[in-house]
């Protein structure tokens, strides 16, 4: 997790272990459903949820970093570009969570998988040109999430919950954009990174839950719940973030945005295998679409134009 390494490497062995960080980064994200479901399902509330799943993550993770004796002092230009990257991945958070409320989750979670497209124009503004097989990646695996969330069509929508899933998708595309960009953050190790990034998450959902007057605790009963809750912290949190920063500054922004795919294909799975929920034809072409413009961008020669530092 700590490896430091610039985006664009053009390392054989760097490359390989971008493009496996960018997948274990949409894989352990995609394992969100087999921890929130049951905990959702128990009466505990979104509030609580993210709040724990912080608050977990921040204390486990500065243990690792006590065990490990890593210094903890950043300066204070790195500390303002942290807590930028705090609360674009908490708001994240927070937004597709809340568009759960107006919107169906499939609906919603297409919607942000635009983070993608929305990662290569920010880049082609700062003059950062994707590649025309990276573009094809985009594409289609946006064709595929297309098939992966197809609804049956009779649940409303509201405009409320657009709004946020688009605002989930957006605040993801810049988090990935500052860590990829930003010179002072790449000094800085990727798990210091995540644990500032996530101290600044306990501390926005503090804040959301005391407005909304929740009450943290409720629905949290007997150890199942705990254990949940530590999933959440660990998998979809932790590794999930420490893995995106080392995708994000090896191979660049654009193409670890494309191995996001990997999570609705693993949330999938995880509802087909843990909720017994039917696998259609639609997902079967769906993961097909993903998987093959994923292979196609990985073993397709050249890079994208200006992805160093």
């Amino acid at each position: 997790m700590n490896v430091r390494m610039k985006s664009g490497s053009s390392g054989t062995a760097g490359t390989f272990w971008g493009y496996l960080a960018g997948i274990v980064t949409g894989v352990t994200y995609g394992l969100n459903p087999l921890f929130a479901v049951p905990l959702m399902k128990s009466g505990v509330s979104v509030d609580t949820i993210l709040f724990f799943r912080y608050l977990l993550a921040v204390v486990i993770l500065g243990g690792w970093l006590m065990l490990r004796r890593e210094n903890f002092r950043v300066t204070l230009h790195q500390l303002r570009r942290l807590l930028v990257l705090g609360l674009l991945f908490s708001l994240s958070s927070l937004t597709l969570f809340e568009a759960y409320h107006y919107i169906p989750s499939g609906v919603a979670t297409t919607i942000v998988f635009l983070y993608p497209v929305l990662v290569a124009l920010i880049m082609m503004f700062l003059k950062v040109y994707p590649t025309w097989q990276v573009w094809v990646a985009i594409i289609t695996t946006f064709i595929g999430v297309l098939f992966l969330c197809r609804t049956d069509g009779t649940q409303t929508m509201q405009w409320r919950g657009l709004a946020l899933s688009f605002a989930s998708a957006l605040s993801y595309a810049m988090f990935i954009v500052v860590v990829n960009r930003s010179r002072s953050v790449h000094m800085i190790s990727n798990t210091l990174l995540t644990f500032y990034a996530l101290l600044t998450g306990v501390l926005v959902f503090s804040l959301h839950a005391l407005v909304s007057e929740v009450p943290l605790m409720a629905g949290i009963h007997g150890v199942s719940p705990w254990v949940s809750l530590v999933g959440l912290a660990v998998l979809p949190t932790i590794v999930s973030t420490a893995t995106l920063a080392m995708a994000t500054r090896i191979i660049g922004a654009t193409r670890a945005s494309v191995l996001g795919v990997f999570e609705p294909v693993t949330a999938i799975l995880v509802g087909a295998v843990a909720f017994g929920e039917d696998i259609t034809v639609n997902v079967v072409i769906g993961i097909f679409l993903t998987m093959a413009a994923i292979v196609f961008m990985i073993v397709s020669p050249g890079k994208s134009k200006g992805l160093k530092n």
